[in-house]
């Protein structure tokens, strides 16, 4: 039935002049009367768009739009981008605000592919990978995703177990304060039960809580504000080494993340937009832009606040500085800071910890009730992305309550075992590892998603122009680039030939499938020398159209 559906719709799109080459059109979604009846989406219910006439811009129609925007915007203040914020602030000051800055602009133009994928077509990215690539690419593209939803997914909730182990003055410990969390998630992941204007609700208290929390860090700390701004807006770094380098790139490697363009293209379909009608999708388009716009532009400030927080008060503080002042203060957390004069290296416990000592303990509480806040949505977010994903490549049509448990317990198990056997203070290895891991995964995420908007058979008259693909292209190499820099930079500190040979054996299969990917995406772009596969089917069209004959 799928099939003749696809062949019907393809047959449309060849009698309406629609010039296609080896990939196809995307068929229509099946029809309810299809799906199983105990399958249930995050979609059941879709948010209202009023009717606002002929007007240019209506706050009304932003309103009824504003939502994904939010939720998307999560993964930029996850635990793993806390603790970047921080240890650049600690390690360069406000030298490279710039640095973020820059890199939240680039995350918005990606997501702004993301959201049009999934208004023009109806369908998320990693539907249009299930339909678009073959079986076996598609599969290694499901397993990559999955890859980098789990390292993310471990930062997040191990986030949540340090925020617990704060407030609880190390009364619960690592594993229970995971526990915890996988918990807490299961239930709060329902809320769309009771409305999904309610769930949305919740991550904008959640949001509302970081910037509160953070906000107040920044007050009490009172950064130079003149040295802030000239961090933003000069692209600069006056006598910086291969650290700060390192951390440069480690702030555009946290910050962009993989499973987060998967996670967007999904949540642009909550909102009822009339596909046929282009006027509608146009007006859809550009008010997600202008709420990702807006969701990204709270974001930014909330890093703003950690970074600046940590440059002002803890830049070219050595070990022996905070020792002191914690002993002064009584901080039972002494012994995580030696007596010596070596930098101050701090994650995102000892950054609570640092904060109590030097500016009481409310400091350190609210610190952690913002990691909390942080840690706790995007887990959520991130359990959705990996309910997105697996629904779309694999084509599940699971229960709801199947789909979350088997989501969740992707990540429990290596979760569980590091939280087990790491301590909380030793954490920042495991941090680094995580984010090589999801940023090896990038290509996964940035290829796929210029490739199918930019293809007319796909996106129609809204596919990238000939400005966005040749920036687009140019954004997502620089951005692949910086990152496979900062995976070099990591393997190379590892001193371990063993690992220098097992990294060369992966290096040589994983830049053979990118290369796959990137051939598709230059097909699509319009380097139609490359373009053997239309060609090739193309003959078998003629061929099976004379036999039939």
């Amino acid at each position: 039935m799928t099939a003749e559906r696809d062949e019907d719709f393809l047959e449309d799109q060849q009698e309406n002049g629609v010039e296609t080459n080896h990939y196809s059109s995307i068929p229509p979604s099946p029809s309810p009367e299809d799906q199983d009846e105990a399958f249930s989406t995050y979609f059941e219910q879709k948010v209202h768009i009023p009717d606002t006439g002929n007007q240019i811009f209506s706050f009304r129609k932003l309103w009824a739009f504003t939502g994904p925007g939010f939720l998307m915007s999560i993964a930029y203040l996850d635990p793993g981008n806390i603790e970047s914020d921080l240890q650049s602030g600690a390690k360069a000051g406000f030298k490279l605000l710039w640095v973020l800055l820059g890199a939240t602009i680039i995350g918005l133009l990606l997501q702004r592919l993301a959201a049009r994928l999934g208004v023009v077509t109806g369908m998320h990215l990693a539907e249009v990978c299930n339909r678009q690539y073959p079986t076996v690419p598609r599969i290694i593209l499901w397993l990559m995703v999955e890859l980098a939803i789990i390292g993310s997914d471990m930062q997040e909730v191990i986030g949540c177990a340090i925020a617990f182990n704060l407030l609880s003055v190390g009364r619960i410990p690592l594993w229970a304060g995971v526990l915890i969390t996988i918990t807490d998630t299961f239930v709060f992941l329902f809320l769309d039960k009771y409305g999904l204007r309610k769930l949305e609700a919740f991550f904008g208290l959640l949001i509302t809580i970081m910037a509160i929390s953070f906000g107040y860090e920044y007050v009490i700390v009172k950064p130079d504000q003149g040295e802030l701004l000239k961090g933003m807006f000069l692209p600069y770094c006056a006598g910086c080494g291969p650290v700060q380098l390192e951390q440069a790139v480690g702030i555009v490697g946290a910050v962009i993340m993989p499973h987060n363009i998967y996670l967007h293209s999904a949540l642009v379909k909550s909102r009822d937009v009339d596909r046929k009608n282009k006027k509608d999708v146009k007006e859809a388009n550009k008010y997600f832009f202008i709420e990702s716009a807006v969701a990204l532009f709270v974001s930014f400030l909330i890093n703003v606040f950690v970074v600046a927080v940590f440059a002002e008060a803890f830049f070219n503080k050595t070990n022996m500085d905070v020792n002191a002042m914690c002993n002064a203060t009584g901080s039972p957390h002494t012994d995580l800071f030696p007596m010596n004069n070596d930098t101050l290296e701090v994650d995102i416990y000892k950054g609570g910890v640092v904060l109590g000592c030097f500016f009481g303990p409310a400091a350190l509480y609210i610190w952690a009730v913002g990691i909390l806040a942080a840690g706790q949505s995007s887990t959520m977010t991130g359990t959705y992305s990996g309910q997105f994903v697996m629904e779309g490549f694999l084509n599940l049509r699971w229960s709801r309550f199947a789909r979350v448990l088997l989501t969740r317990s992707i990540a429990i198990i290596p979760t569980l075992l590091v939280a087990i056997f790491q301590d909380v203070q030793h954490l920042t290895g495991m941090n680094d590892f995580l984010n090589v891991l999801q940023s090896l995964q990038l290509p996964f995420a940035l290829i796929p998603i210029l490739t199918f908007t930019s293809l007319t058979s796909i996106m129609n008259d809204f596919a990238n122009g000939l400005v966005w693909k040749i920036s687009g292209g140019i954004l997502i190499l620089m951005v692949c680039v910086i990152n496979m820099y900062f995976v070099i930079v990591y393997v190379t500190a590892l001193n371990s030939v063993l690992l220098y040979v097992l990294a060369a054996l992966i290096s040589v299969g994983y830049l053979c499938f990118v290369a796959y990917l990137a051939w598709h995406c230059l097909v699509a772009l319009g380097v139609s020398c490359l373009d053997c596969g239309s060609r090739v089917t193309h003959f078998q069209t003629v061929l099976v159209f004379l036999i039939n004959t």
